[in-house]
């Protein structure tokens, strides 16, 4: 296999990892809801929201600690991360507070692991 640049292979797993998390809860119209307000919108018009930021490996492609965002919430209110909060305790008591505790260990990835996630993500992404 051709060795690539390691920034090529994380813009790469973030692209795959962002649709899969825009596509898994579509409904029949290729339609999902934001996390923090609600408002349903066609899956490639929504993003890829974090609670905890992407500058953390440990959580960034973490599926538990990133929900489809609209636009409004996730860029110009900042990610709105006390609702984004109430919603993971609402899915599971404590899940914003282990999201929290997660995502300050440090992680170093191998560009091997990269890969392999991408695949999977890729299978995911053929199963929906």
């Amino acid at each position: 296999m051709k060795k690539r640049k390691r920034s090529l292979i994380v813009k790469q797993l973030d692209k795959v990892f962002s649709e899969y998390i825009r596509r898994k809860d579509v409904n029949l119209d290729d339609f999902v809801d934001c996390f923090t307000c609600g408002r349903s919108y066609h899956w490639k018009k929504i993003q890829a929201g974090h609670f905890m930021s992407r500058a953390r490996y440990s959580t960034r492609w973490d599926e538990e600690n990133v929900r489809p965002q609209c636009y409004g919430c996730n860029v110009m209110q900042q990610g709105r991360q006390f609702e984004f909060a109430k919603n993971l305790d609402k899915e599971s008591q404590g899940k914003a507070d282990a999201m929290h505790v997660a995502s300050l260990q440090t992680v170093k990835f191998a560009d091997y692991e990269l890969e392999e996630m991408i695949e999977d993500y890729k299978q995911k992404l053929n199963e929906i």
